[in-house]
C-alpha cells in the first residue's frame, strides 16, 4: 500500500501528503505498513490476518446469541461465565479473558451500574436489569472481540434509553471508519450524540487494535475532536466499544482492581465490534445489527 499525493498524511499532521512529507528524500515508496508499524507500532492486517479475524468473530458471535437466549430474571452471572466458557472450547478456542493480567473468569459481565470488567459472580440478575456480556475469543491465533447490553425480563424507561443510545454511539462511530479519517472522528461522533442525548462517555477505558493479540496500538477513545488523533489507512482493524453513562462520566474501580461502577450510581450500557478498514470505508469483522 502507498500513499498518493492527495491522500492525508501517514505521519498524522493531517495535511495532505503532497503538502507534508511528499519533499523528503525516499517518501515517493513510503510505505504505509512500514511506517506505521514503525511510527505508531501499528501492525496493519493482510487478507489472510483478516479472514482469521473474521472467524473468530463469527464465533465471538455465535456466543453471544447463546448467552442471549440464557439470560431471564433469576440468572446468576457466573452461570454466563460457564456457558461462554465451555462453549468456547467446544469450539476448540480459547477465551481471552481468562487469566489476562490475572482476570479470573473467562467473559467480562457488567451489571446496571458496573461499567465493564465485571467479574462474573453470585449476582443474581433481576428484571428490569440490563446487563452486558463482553466475549473475546482466539481461535487459530486470532482474536476477536465485541460486546452488547441486553435487557433482563422488561426494561424501564431509563434501561431503555441507555441502551438506545449507547448502540447508536457504536454505530456512528462505525460510520466513520474510512481511509482519511482520523480516529478523532469517531470519537467526536459518538461524544456529541451521547452529550446531545443527556449522557455521558466514559474517558477511562478506550477502544483498541485487536487481532493479533487481545490489546494492540492503536487506542480508539470515544470523545474527541474532528480531524485529529491517527489517519485511518487500510489493514488497520480495532475495536469500537463507547461505554455511555445515564450519569456523569465519573467511575470509581472496586477492591477486586477490576470492576469498574459509575461513581454516581447511574446506569451504564456499551456495545462493541471489532472494524476492519478497508480501501472504501470498513467492514465489521463481528457484525450485528445497529
Amino acid at each position: 500500500m502507498k500513499v498518493g499525493r492527495n491522500d492525508l498524511c501517514p505521519c498524522g499532521s493531517g495535511r495532505k501528503y503532497k503538502k507534508c512529507c511528499l519533499g523528503n528524500a525516499d517518501s515517493s515508496a513510503m510505505d504505509i505498513k512500514t511506517s506505521y508499524s514503525k511510527k505508531y507500532k501499528i501492525r496493519l492486517k493482510e487478507k489472510k490476518d483478516v479472514d482469521g479475524i473474521r472467524t473468530a468473530g463469527r464465533l465471538v458471535l455465535e456466543t453471544l446469541d447463546l448467552v442471549e437466549a440464557a439470560i431471564k430474571p433469576g440468572i446468576i452471572t457466573d452461570e454466563i461465565n460457564t456457558r461462554v466458557h465451555e462453549f468456547t472450547l467446544k469450539k476448540g478456542a480459547r477465551p481471552a479473558p481468562l487469566d489476562y493480567r490475572g482476570f479470573p473468569k473467562s467473559v467480562c459481565v457488567s451489571a446496571n451500574e458496573i461499567i465493564c470488567h465485571g467479574i462474573p459472580g453470585e449476582r443474581v440478575l433481576e428484571d428490569g436489569d440490563i446487563v452486558n456480556v463482553d466475549v473475546t475469543s482466539i481461535l487459530d491465533g486470532y482474536f476477536a472481540d465485541a460486546n452488547k447490553t441486553f435487557f433482563v425480563g422488561e426494561p424501564g424507561a431509563d434501561a431503555k434509553k441507555i441502551v438506545s443510545v449507547a448502540r447508536k454511539c457504536l454505530k456512528l462511530g462505525c460510520q466513520k471508519v474510512r481511509p482519511g479519517n482520523t480516529i478523532g472522528d469517531i470519537g467526536w461522533a459518538i461524544q456529541k450524540h451521547a452529550e446531545g442525548q443527556g449522557c455521558s462517555v466514559v474517558r477511562e477505558f478506550v477502544g483498541h487494535g485487536v487481532g493479533f493479540e487481545f490489546h494492540e496500538p492503536p487506542q480508539v477513545p470515544h470523545f474527541g475532536q474532528k480531524g485529529q488523533g491517527i489517519v485511518l489507512v487500510p489493514g488497520m482493524v480495532f475495536t469500537i466499544e463507547p461505554m455511555i453513562n445515564l450519569g456523569d462520566h465519573h467511575l470509581k474501580i472496586l477492591d477486586d482492581n477490576w470492576t469498574a461502577v459509575t461513581r454516581d450510581g447511574s446506569l451504564s450500557a456499551q456495545f462493541e465490534q471489532t472494524v476492519f478498514v478497508t480501501e472504501n470505508g470498513f467492514e465489521s469483522l463481528t457484525p450485528f445489527d445497529l
